[in-house]
């Protein structure tokens, strides 16, 4: 409709829109200079680099010039054959969904409850004062995490040393110690309880920012109408927010396949590698440490595919329920 109104416009009518155009331009030409840092940022950092794509098609060697390296070492798609045909590709695919869908289905909700209260604190120092106290454990470096959680649950070392606190109180419950550290299957638990203690306060702005957006006026016509706090809570506060929800909800699943590398390196052992290994740790050791960057640069694009793919579906999705979607 758009396009065929275009194409019925006379050549004067073009010309004199053209014109206002570059009016408009003109005439607010300082607030498109703001605009350039952005511009900048965008082509330089993640438009220029998409070049290195081109590495995941080829047998890559540092110190070669770029173009060299597509010209003798181009082997198309067997980096991505290789991947797929590897005996660890299903073990990094298990390990990576189940920590990912785990901070799905665990950690996501969180940030919305813990926001949903905060906003029913009618008190404003007291509401700031709990703020703060939950935005700290964001700013607090992974590496510190990590070496708390060693503390909590280390395992005695030797005759005469007690292990780590909850070590101590699992073993006087159980009757037995537990090396959870070492453990393929609580690793998943650490890791999560991780991010949960970490990131729920900090999840909280965005929701809080689109609860600050809810008209008063609704409350109190509630309140009129007999609605107790639960009611409100449901029927007025959470379907206010519920486009902010599928929005994050879709955003996240766009990283579906990114599990936090830091986090993981951190607490990875030879022991627990069976289950802690992942996309993002598995490129670090075939790239960074083996130097086969064709081939790691080969599993990140595979990983980007299928972020893409989610991130458009959960938006179809999205669309199909009534929301607006992202895009």
């Amino acid at each position: 409709m758009a396009k065929a109104q275009k194409a019925a416009l006379t050549p004067e009518q073009k010309a004199a829109a053209k014109t206002k155009r570059w009016t408009q331009i003109k005439r607010d030409k300082w607030m498109y200079l703001l605009l350039l840092p952005g511009f900048l940022y965008f082509i330089v950092f993640k438009i220029v680099p998409m070049w290195g794509v081109l590495i995941a098609f080829e047998n890559y060697y540092a110190g070669i010039p770029f173009f060299a390296n597509i010209v003798n070492n181009w082997v198309g798609f067997d980096n991505f054959l290789s991947f797929f045909t590897d005996s660890s590709f299903l073990q990094l695919l298990r390990n990576t969904l189940i920590i990912s869908f785990m901070n799905l289905i665990f950690y996501f909700p969180l940030p919305i409850i813990l926001a949903l209260l905060l906003n029913e604190i009618k008190v404003q120092w007291y509401k700031k004062f709990l703020q703060t106290l939950v935005y700290v454990p964001h700013f607090v470096s992974m590496v510190v995490i990590a070496s708390i959680t060693f503390m909590l649950l280390k395992t005695p070392s030797m005759e005469g040393y007690q292990g780590g606190a909850l070590y101590e109180i699992i073993k006087s419950v159980t009757g037995k110690g537990i090396n959870m550290l070492e453990s393929p299957i609580a690793i998943y638990w650490i890791l999560l309880f991780q991010s949960i203690w970490k990131e729920t306060g900090w999840g909280t702005i965005i929701f809080l920012a689109a609860l600050a957006g809810v008209d008063v006026e609704q409350y109190e016509a509630a309140i009129v109408d007999g609605a107790n706090r639960f009611q409100q809570l449901v029927y007025i506060t959470f379907p206010a927010i519920l486009g902010t929800i599928v929005t994050m909800f879709i955003l996240r699943m766009g990283s579906v396949l990114d599990t936090g590398f830091e986090q993981i390196i951190l607490m990875q052992n030879n022991l627990n590698r069976t289950t802690s290994e992942t996309f993002d740790t598995y490129v670090y050791q075939i790239g960074r440490v083996q130097g086969n960057y064709g081939y790691s640069t080969a599993v990140g694009l595979f990983k980007s595919i299928i972020s893409i793919i989610c991130i458009q579906t959960a938006n179809r999705l999205a669309k199909r329920a009534g929301q607006d979607g992202l895009f």
